[in-house]
């Protein structure tokens, strides 16, 4: 096509140059776009640790129940047995005791005399993985149980049938409490205004007023008792009882057993359960129990009181117990079996880590 111009449409002849010009350019180039960052990656939670006391070798064991690992050996004193955290986590509880091992039964004139300077509670910082500091707790502490501020340390002294009331700010013990023959177990209320201990040879838990210390109550239970577990509440106490082949449920405003539930033997019917340590699941609906010379383990519904499942073959005398934070699997120390087990409490498979010595209490803390 022919375009022609005259003298009267110069402005017509400006725009048809102007949209051949812009017919010609190349494109204006796209603005930069800045791409946005990556979404960060869901944060992994802490695999688990165990902290196992060592009672023949003097050490607390660090285990990564994952790799199955011992990771440590911390050095802590003599016949570490019962375990506490922190209300933190930075710090890990552990009873010593001079006094020699006494199995039921033997005759103590044939043992080689105690160790008083022994005796104490170690306090294990798990940032350094060192004892920082040991307490005096009264002679030969067992077990133990902090009040819910966590300023306050309630310890087991077996030889002198004492609970020891330690101050752990200033160090000082504020009140030893006669309870019975034997305490062993501790445990405080979920308020805080009681501490019960059991009696193993008086066959009964017996409580404490916190603030008056004073002894209030005195419940008979299933022979033996060796661990006390509140409901969250408060309302009602579990009582494993080792030669009473049963837990006691114990009502805590009337101090009266409400029922008693047998547990049963193993799976040949040869080895009765002998109840020792009790940890409730994060939901509170299931009780596990540790059946020590039963080699089991107990799992009890908390609403109908009832047993519904017996892991069997768990260990040689579990005695320690501990739940993994996502409840699937238990962890017993196995003392004469020199080892813990990992039970997965869905198959009932159990795997097992070696650690020499004998393994008393455990504790399932995260890591650090």
């Amino acid at each position: 096509m022919r375009i022609s111009f005259s003298s009267a449409s110069p402005l017509l002849a400006v725009a048809v140059f102007a949209l051949a010009a812009a017919c010609g350019r190349a494109p204006e180039p796209a603005a930069e776009r800045t791409p946005a960052p990556p979404a960060a990656a869901p944060t992994a939670p802490a695999a688990p640790r165990l902290y196992v006391s060592n009672e023949t070798q003097g050490q607390v064991l660090v285990i990564d129940p994952v790799t199955r690992q011992v990771l440590e050996r911390i050095s802590v004193g003599k016949r570490p047995r019962g375990l506490k955290l922190s209300k933190d986590g930075t710090k890990l509880y552990v009873a010593l005791s001079g006094s020699p091992i006494a199995p039921p039964g033997v005759d103590e004139s044939t043992l080689p005399p105690p160790d008083r300077s022994a005796d104490g509670v170690g306090v294990i910082d798990l940032t350094t993985r060192t004892v920082a500091r040991r307490y005096d707790s009264g002679q030969d502490p067992e077990s133990f149980d902090l009040s819910p501020d966590g300023r306050t340390l309630y310890v087991s002294n077996e030889e002198t049938a004492e609970m020891t009331v330690l101050d752990l700010e200033s160090g000082a013990i504020k009140a030893r409490v006669k309870v019975g023959e034997e305490p062993e177990g501790v445990t405080v209320s979920p308020d805080g205004r009681t501490v019960w201990v059991t009696c193993e040879e008086e066959h009964e838990i017996v409580g404490v007023d916190t603030t008056t210390l004073k002894v209030i109550g005195r419940v008979r239970t299933a022979k033996r008792p060796r661990t006390i577990v509140f409901t969250p509440d408060g309302a009602i106490m579990f009582v494993t009882g080792e030669f009473g082949f049963a837990v006691s449920v114990v009502d805590a405003a009337t101090r009266k057993v409400v029922k008693t539930i047998d547990l049963p033997a193993g799976e040949d019917g040869k080895l009765p359960a002998r109840p020792m340590a009790a940890v409730l699941s994060a939901d509170a609906k299931t009780l596990y129990v540790s059946n020590g010379r039963g080699r089991s383990v107990s799992a009890i519904d908390v609403a109908t009181r009832t047993v519904t499942r017996t892991y069997a073959e768990v260990g040689e005398r579990p005695w320690g117990l501990g739940l993994s934070p996502d409840g699937r699997t238990a962890y017993t120390a196995n003392g004469p079996g020199a080892d813990v087990s990992l039970l997965d409490l869905t198959s009932g498979t159990v795997t097992k880590v070696a650690t020499d010595g004998s393994p008393w209490g455990l504790i399932v803390g995260a890591t650090r």
